[in-house]
């Protein structure tokens, strides 16, 4: 089964389009799939389209009465996601905004196929670009991943801050038990939660692989819910957090992950 997380604050305007386009694609796959959807306290008509369109779709709403955030939501969404998932899943995390073109997912599937745990959709793989982002900010997202490669070095990833990804459901769930509710720890700084995941996967052994992405930001019509000084300030915790000398995560997790496997017989 393919299970869909799809975070969602104000996107009564995207959220039809995505939906169909995305049903078109995955019954392509000929796979069954499921969509789980965090509604993370909507003030527009983004609750009532939801439970429209679970009508006719396999969809699962998780209702936030107030906005918490993208941290939580993306918490709710994974630990949901092993709770109705089994082994042999495929998990696509997309944002709900539009942005993201669901005929990628069969290459993300595809190349989860060859042994990837996590596949990243990647706006600097060859073939990759953006549309619709303005030089400044273009300029501000390749400063970001620079900050990102540089502290927390990950073989075979070159994109750091895209949301779009396919992920292996033994290693989503192997996290979730191993970290519990902190697999994603940070919630509370913006968009940090988004490279958290891939910090923690790394120092759990996830297998990184890409494939070329275009990010089609001319296509959203919701504001962005990005407050950039929150999540520079979170980039600043996490790094802190990697490399503190005193049982930072990259040696601390490392450590435990090491006698966690070996008291749960897992070799």
């Amino acid at each position: 089964m393919i299970i869909v997380l799809l975070p969602a604050y104000n996107e009564e305007k995207s959220f039809p389009p995505l939906i169909d386009k995305l049903s078109s694609t995955l019954s392509q796959t000929k796979k069954d799939y499921k969509f789980l959807i965090c509604n993370d306290g909507s003030t527009d008509g983004t609750s009532e389209i939801l439970h429209e369109y679970s009508r006719n779709f396999p969809i699962e709403v998780i209702e936030h009465p107030i906005n918490r955030g993208l941290g939580e939501s993306s918490r709710d969404l994974f630990e949901r996601a092993v709770q109705v998932g089994k082994s042999g899943d495929i998990i696509i995390r997309m944002d709900c905004d539009d942005t993201h073109e669901p005929k990628y997912i069969p290459e993300i599937i595809k190349k989860i196929a060859q042994g990837y745990d996590v596949v990243v959709a990647s706006r600097f793989e060859k073939g990759g670009g953006q549309m619709g982002v303005s030089g400044y900010r273009a300029l501000i997202s390749r400063g970001a991943n620079l900050f990102m490669k540089i502290f927390f070095p990950i073989s075979g990833l070159r994109e750091y801050s895209c949301g779009y990804r396919g992920y292996r459901y033994d290693k989503i769930k192997e996290a979730i038990d191993f970290f519990g509710n902190n697999f994603i720890q940070l919630k509370g700084l913006g968009f940090t939660c988004t490279l958290e995941k891939l910090v923690k996967l790394k120092l759990i052994g996830a297998k990184f692989g890409e494939i070329p992405f275009v990010h089609r930001y001319d296509q959203k019509q919701s504001e962005s819910k990005m407050v950039s000084s929150i999540t520079t300030l979170g980039y600043l915790v996490m790094t802190l957090l990697y490399h503190w000398p005193w049982g930072g995560w990259r040696n601390g997790i490392k450590k435990n992950y090491t006698t966690w496997r070996i008291s749960n017989d897992i070799y």
